[in-house]
C-alpha cells in the first residue's frame, strides 16, 4: 500500500513538472529550469547543470542556423520525392521529448536491466524511493510502447488475436532484414520485385556481376519484373519462375511502382509454393490505414512499413505478424498449438532484439504512438483522399503535356516518368529540378541499363498534400515540372561533353543562370503562398 501511494505520488510530481517551453521560436519540452540564484544554491554547485538546460540557440548557434536554413528550403520548395513528408508538431514534440533519456533492452514487461523486477521491503526508505523511481522511467516506457503497439492494430482495423506488431525497428531496411533473418535459414530463397522494375534495395537486389544489397549475400534472391509493354507487373511470369525458383519468401512491396498490388494472385502464388507472403507497404502504408486503397492484411503473413513516408510520423519502421490458429485440421476442428498456430511472433521479437537491435529508441516509439492515434482521425482520412486525387490529377496533366507514364498512369500516391521520348535522362532533369526548388530523384524505369543515368523521374504527392496543395495545385506543378524539363533540353543542346559533370557545368553557367533564376524565383513564390508544417512562418529566421 505503501509502496502504491508512492508511486502515484511519483507519478503526479513528474507529470505536473513537464510543461510547454517556447524559446526564439523553437518548441521544446523541459521541467520548470531554475534561475542563476538557484544553480548557485544547488548541492555541489557543479557548472554543467545549467549548461544541459540552456536552449539550442545558445549552445550551438550553427547548428541552430542550419535548421533555420532547412526551415527556408521547406517553405520556398516544391518536396515532390514520394518517400518524404512534413510530420506534424506533436509528433516532433514527442520525439524532442525526455523519452530519448531512458535505456529500455527487452520488451514491456521484460525488459533487460537490473532493478527492474522488484523491491525489496527491507531495503531503506530513501533507497526504496530511489529504486521506485528506476521503476516508474520502465512502466511509463512500457506504457508508451504498448499503447504503440495497440494504436498500430486500432490504426490498420487489426484483430489483436490474430495479429501481432513489433514497434520496435530503426527503419525499414533493417525491419525486412529482421524478418528473413526470423523465418528463413541463410540461403534460402526470396522473390522481390527487381529495383530497376521499381523494387527496393532491402529486397536483395543483385546484379550480374555484384551483390549489392546485403540480403542478396546472406540469402538467394530473383527478382520477378514488369510487363514492359504495360508497365504493369507480370504475375503470369512471376508464378512461371515460382515454380521453378521455389521461393520460400515472396515480397509484395515496391518503392516506384504507381498500380496496387494484386495481393490475392500473390497469395494464390505463395499457397502453391507453400511460401510466406511478405507485404512491404512502406510507400502506401498511410494510404491503407485511411482505407482508401486495398488492404494487404487480408492476404500478407508479415507486413511490414516504414512510418515517414505516407504514414506521416517518425523515422521509424512496424513490423506486423499472423498469430492464432494457421490451419484447421482435417476433422474440422483447430488443431493443437504444436502444429498449426502461427510461430511468427517469439521469431519476429527475437530478431529485433536481441539479434540485430539493442536497445530501442523510446522517443521514436513515443512519436509513432502520436502519429497513429492522428493516422484515426477524420481529417487523416481527407487528407489521404486528397494525396489521391492530387496524384491522379497530376498524373493526368503531365500527359496532357506529352509525358510518358510507367503504366500510363497512378493509382496510389506517385508517378514514375518515363523521360526517354523527350530525348533527356532523370539524372539531368533532376539536376535542373534541384536548383529551381523542386525537389524530385532520378529513378530506373522498365529498359535501363544503367542506374546511374536512369531513364526517368520519379515525383509523389504526400508532402504537398500536407501543406494544402490540392488539385488545381499540382496542375501548377506540373507546369513548373515542364518548365524545368524544357530547360534541361536547351542546357543539353548546348553542352559540350557527354557527361553529367559537363552538363552542370553549363547548367552553372552564366548563360543559363538567368532563366534558371527567373523559374526558381515563380517556384518560390507559389510555394511560399502556402502553410509550413512543424514551425511557423513567424519564427523562421529567414524569410526572404
Amino acid at each position: 500500500m505503501a509502496m502504491a501511494l508512492a508511486l502515484r505520488r511519483l507519478s503526479s510530481s513528474v507529470d505536473k513538472s513537464i510543461r510547454p517551453r517556447f524559446n526564439g521560436g523553437s518548441l521544446y519540452y523541459m521541467s520548470s529550469l531554475p534561475n542563476e540564484a538557484v544553480y548557485e544554491k544547488e548541492k555541489n554547485g557543479v557548472p554543467w547543470p545549467k549548461q544541459l538546460n540552456a536552449p539550442l540557440e545558445a549552445i550551438d548557434p550553427e547548428i541552430a542556423d542550419i535548421i533555420e536554413l532547412e526551415k527556408a528550403r521547406q517553405w520556398k520548395g516544391l518536396e515532390l520525392i514520394p518517400s518524404e513528408n512534413f510530420t506534424s508538431v506533436s509528433v516532433m514534440q514527442a520525439v524532442g521529448s525526455v523519452m530519448t533519456n531512458k535505456y529500455s533492452e527487452g520488451y514491456p514487461g521484460a525488459r533487460y536491466y537490473g532493478g527492474n523486477e522488484y523491491v525489496d521491503s527491507s531495503l531503506t526508505p530513501w533507497l526504496c524511493f530511489f529504486i521506485i523511481f528506476l521503476l516508474l522511467m520502465v512502466v511509463y516506457i512500457d506504457m508508451a510502447e504498448t499503447l504503440c503497439q495497440k494504436r498500430a492494430l486500432e490504426a490498420f482495423r487489426l484483430d489483436p488475436e490474430k495479429w501481432g506488431v513489433n514497434v520496435q525497428s530503426l527503419s525499414g531496411s533493417p525491419a525486412n532484414f529482421q524478418v528473413y533473418t526470423a523465418l528463413l535459414k541463410p540461403h534460402e530463397r526470396i522473390m522481390a520485385l527487381d529495383l530497376p522494375h521499381g523494387g527496393h534495395l532491402s529486397h536483395g537486389y543483385q546484379t550480374d556481376t555484384k551483390k549489392i544489397s546485403a540480403v542478396s549475400i546472406f540469402f538467394e534472391t530473383m527478382p520477378y519484373r514488369l510487363n514492359e509493354s504495360t508497365g504493369y507487373i507480370d504475375y503470369d511470369q512471376l508464378e512461371k519462375s515460382a515454380t521453378l525458383f521455389r521461393p520460400k519468401l515472396i515480397v509484395a512491396g515496391a518503392s516506384a511502382y504507381a498500380r496496387l498490388y494484386d495481393y490475392d494472385r500473390i497469395r494464390k502464388i505463395c499457397n502453391k509454393q507453400k511460401a510466406i507472403l511478405l507485404a512491404d507497404m512502406a510507400h502506401i502504408s498511410g494510404l491503407v490505414a485511411a482505407g482508401v486503397i486495398p488492404s494487404p492484411f487480408d492476404y500478407a503473413d508479415v507486413v511490414t512499413t516504414t512510418t515517414h513516408k505516407s504514414l506521416r510520423g517518425p523515422r521509424g519502421a512496424m513490423i506486423f505478424f499472423r498469430k492464432g490458429v494457421k490451419e484447421i485440421n482435417k476433422q474440422g476442428k483447430e488443431a493443437s498449438c504444436s502444429d498449426v498456430l502461427y510461430d511468427y511472433e517469439d521469431k519476429i521479437n527475437q530478431a529485433v532484439f536481441p539479434g540485430l537491435q539493442g536497445g530501442p529508441h523510446n522517443h521514436t516509439i513515443t512519436g509513432l504512438a502520436v502519429a497513429l492515434k492522428q493516422a484515426t482521425t477524420p481529417e487523416y482520412k481527407a487528407y489521404q483522399e486528397q494525396v489521391l486525387s492530387n496524384s491522379s490529377k497530376f498524373a493526368q496533366s503531365l500527359v496532357q503535356r506529352g509525358y510518358e507514364l510507367v503504366s500510363g498512369g497512378t493509382e496510389n500516391h506517385l508517378v514514375l516518368v518515363n523521360l526517354k521520348n523527350k530525348g533527356i535522362d532523370g539524372s539531368r532533369v533532376e539536376k535542373v529540378l534541384e536548383s529551381v526548388h523542386i525537389a524530385a530523384n532520378k529513378n530506373t524505369v522498365p529498359g535501363d541499363v544503367s542506374a546511374m543515368v536512369p531513364g526517368g523521374i520519379r515525383m509523389g504527392t504526400p508532402a504537398l498534400t500536407s501543406r494544402g496543395f490540392v488539385e488545381e495545385d499540382f496542375a501548377k506543378v506540373a507546369e513548373f515540372f515542364d518548365a524545368a524539363v524544357h530547360l534541361a533540353l536547351k542546357i543539353k543542346k548546348e553542352t559540350t561533353g557527354t557527361k553529367l559533370k559537363d552538363f552542370v557545368a553549363t547548367l552553372q553557367s552564366p548563360h543559363f543562370q538567368s532563366e534558371v533564376a527567373k523559374l526558381k524565383h515563380d517556384v518560390e513564390e507559389y510555394a511560399k503562398q502556402f502553410p509550413t508544417i512543424g514551425f511557423e512562418k513567424e519564427t523562421m529566421k529567414y524569410k526572404i
